[in-house]
């Protein structure tokens, strides 16, 4: 596809295994199981005669419910009423399929045997047939649903996802119930053969960027994936840039509302954070709590946010360049104020600045490694004492203590870590650039990071959009959130194939025409 980006090349994709097909002879069989679960003491692996048939049973212990196997499965099958013959034994088992308790898949590939097995599969195999059946009889230790770790809920559903991700998948459907919702399944890892679903909605959800996320993960060649992360940084198409370009979340009303506007979303097994895309630049100055409130009160403090957000990034920068290049813009009185602040400080502005914003990042940082239970206190306690010895020994200001105080705080008011994270990072270099330059280099650090977000992408989409370029119609939900009756059309930025939403109408409102 041409509008995506040409970085990433065309590689063919390794995660499907090699098939492997011994035959009917089931020693052969038997032994090639225990030769590929060699050394593994956690794997179960015998032999017994039912019926005149000899079957091997493999499975792992801990991770199915042996149990529940013993009572619906081995219990029919040793029985000797249940046939009088091995070819019968094998003609209810594998054709008939009497053991309909349960359910379970046919194979004849060793290989997807064994992972299934690993899968937490209790595999069964015959005498005198390649055939073989999966039990999915897993029993695994989960969490239970609990409300959100990292984003917290003021109003809105009060649950997050969980490191299974058939639970994930489940409280979507809960939210989702159309038969449109697709999750189609892949494989990533040569080891850990992790679980990647991708989530979308047949019918909204544009054709080409459902296969442009397919192709990308299908392209992912690694040992292992633990987490979305990984997935995160094999399919961006700029990973070098700064800014997010998946959005991540752990509220499935969240996910539910991407999924209603046509995005595509990525879950992957053992993780409860899973990955939205496209995005663009205004998904991350909202937060979940806008929709759940009346859009007035919305607005404000989406309004507030994005000037925080602005703060957070160059209000040091501001204050350098004007300390050191343009005292004159400065009131008088206050330039007074703050010349007799720094008479004793021996570093100028700009070392003052990042030796103040260092201390603040390793206080958050050592909040965020703590125990909960003392972290908040010493972010606190840290930034309040180290804060006011610093002033009493002269090594920064009273001004510049504030200034980075109030811009740590405004670093919070960003609603997604990830955007948090570039604002912070990205503070550094423009604080360099109005050391060096003053205004001027401000506005060069300003100008430099608009222009790589007009050059930025994710999945083919601009970052910018609907802004640049222009989208009148799309700008109902980004600075401003209008009422939900005049939003009665999908985000067209999307490339949604059915644009319609709604149909509210009020009589002091011009319907849309189509």
């Amino acid at each position: 596809m041409p509008f995506f980006s040409k970085v990433k090349k065309q590689t063919p994709n390794s995660n499907t295994p090699e098939q492997v097909f011994l035959g009917e002879d089931f020693d052969v069989r038997y032994k090639w199981l225990k030769q590929s679960f060699d050394q593994c003491s956690d794997i179960t692996i015998y032999e017994l005669t039912a019926n005149h048939t000899r079957c091997g049973i493999v499975y792992l212990q801990e991770m199915v419910d042996e149990k529940l196997f013993d009572e619906q499965v081995l219990s029919y099958i040793v029985n000797e009423d249940f046939a009088s013959s091995h070819q019968e034994f094998i003609h209810k088992l594998l054709e008939l399929k009497l053991i309909s308790a349960m359910s379970s898949s046919i194979l004849t590939d060793m290989q997807k045997a064994v992972e299934l097995v690993l899968d937490g599969n209790i595999l069964i195999f015959f005498e005198g047939d390649q055939r073989m059946l999966a039990f999915p009889l897993q029993k695994f230790e989960k969490r239970a649903i609990s409300e959100p770790a990292n984003e917290n809920v003021i109003r809105g559903p009060r649950e997050a996802f969980v490191e299974d991700i058939h639970t994930n998948i489940t409280m979507i459907r809960r939210k989702i119930k159309s038969p449109a919702l697709k999750m189609e399944q892949q494989l990533i890892g040569k080891f850990t053969k992790t679980k990647v679903v991708i989530g979308y909605l047949e019918g909204i959800c544009k054709p080409e960027i459902i296969e442009e996320v397919r192709q990308r993960i299908g392209r992912i060649q690694m040992d292992g994936v633990l987490g979305s992360s990984y997935i995160e940084e094999n399919i961006d198409d700029f990973p070098l840039s700064p800014f997010p370009q998946s959005q991540k979340t752990e509220r499935p009303d969240v996910v539910a509302a991407a999924l209603l506007e046509g995005r595509v979303v990525i879950f992957v097994d053992g993780t409860p954070i899973p990955l939205i895309v496209p995005v663009i630049l205004t998904m991350f100055l909202q937060s979940p709590e806008d929709y759940y409130q009346r859009y007035v009160f919305a607005n404000f403090v989406r309004w507030l946010r994005m000037a925080f957000i602005v703060i957070s990034l160059l209000f040091p920068s501001f204050y350098i360049a004007l300390t050191t290049f343009h005292p004159v813009m400065i009131p008088y009185d206050l330039l007074l104020s703050v010349a007799a602040a720094r008479d004793l400080v021996p570093f100028p502005a700009m070392v003052e600045a990042f030796i103040m914003e260092l201390t603040f990042e390793a206080l958050r940082e050592a909040g965020l490694r703590v125990p909960k239970a003392i972290g908040q206190a010493i972010s606190i306690l840290g930034a309040l004492v180290i804060g006011q010895a610093a002033v009493q020994a002269g090594i920064v200001s009273a001004p510049m203590v504030i200034i980075v105080s109030l811009t740590g705080i405004a670093s919070f008011i960003v609603p997604y870590f990830d955007f948090g994270f570039s604002i912070r990072l990205l503070r550094f270099p423009i604080m360099i650039l109005s050391g060096s330059f003053g205004i001027f280099g401000l506005m060069i650090g300003c100008l430099l990071i608009y222009i790589h977000l007009v050059h930025l992408r994710s999945f083919g989409m601009p970052y910018l959009t609907p802004i640049a370029p222009i989208r009148a119609n799309d700008l109902k939900d980004t600075f401003l959130r209008a009422p939900w009756w005049l939003m009665k059309r999908r985000p067209s930025f999307v490339g949604t194939k059915d644009h319609k939403r709604s149909n509210l109408n009020y009589p002091f409102v011009e319907e849309d025409e189509d």
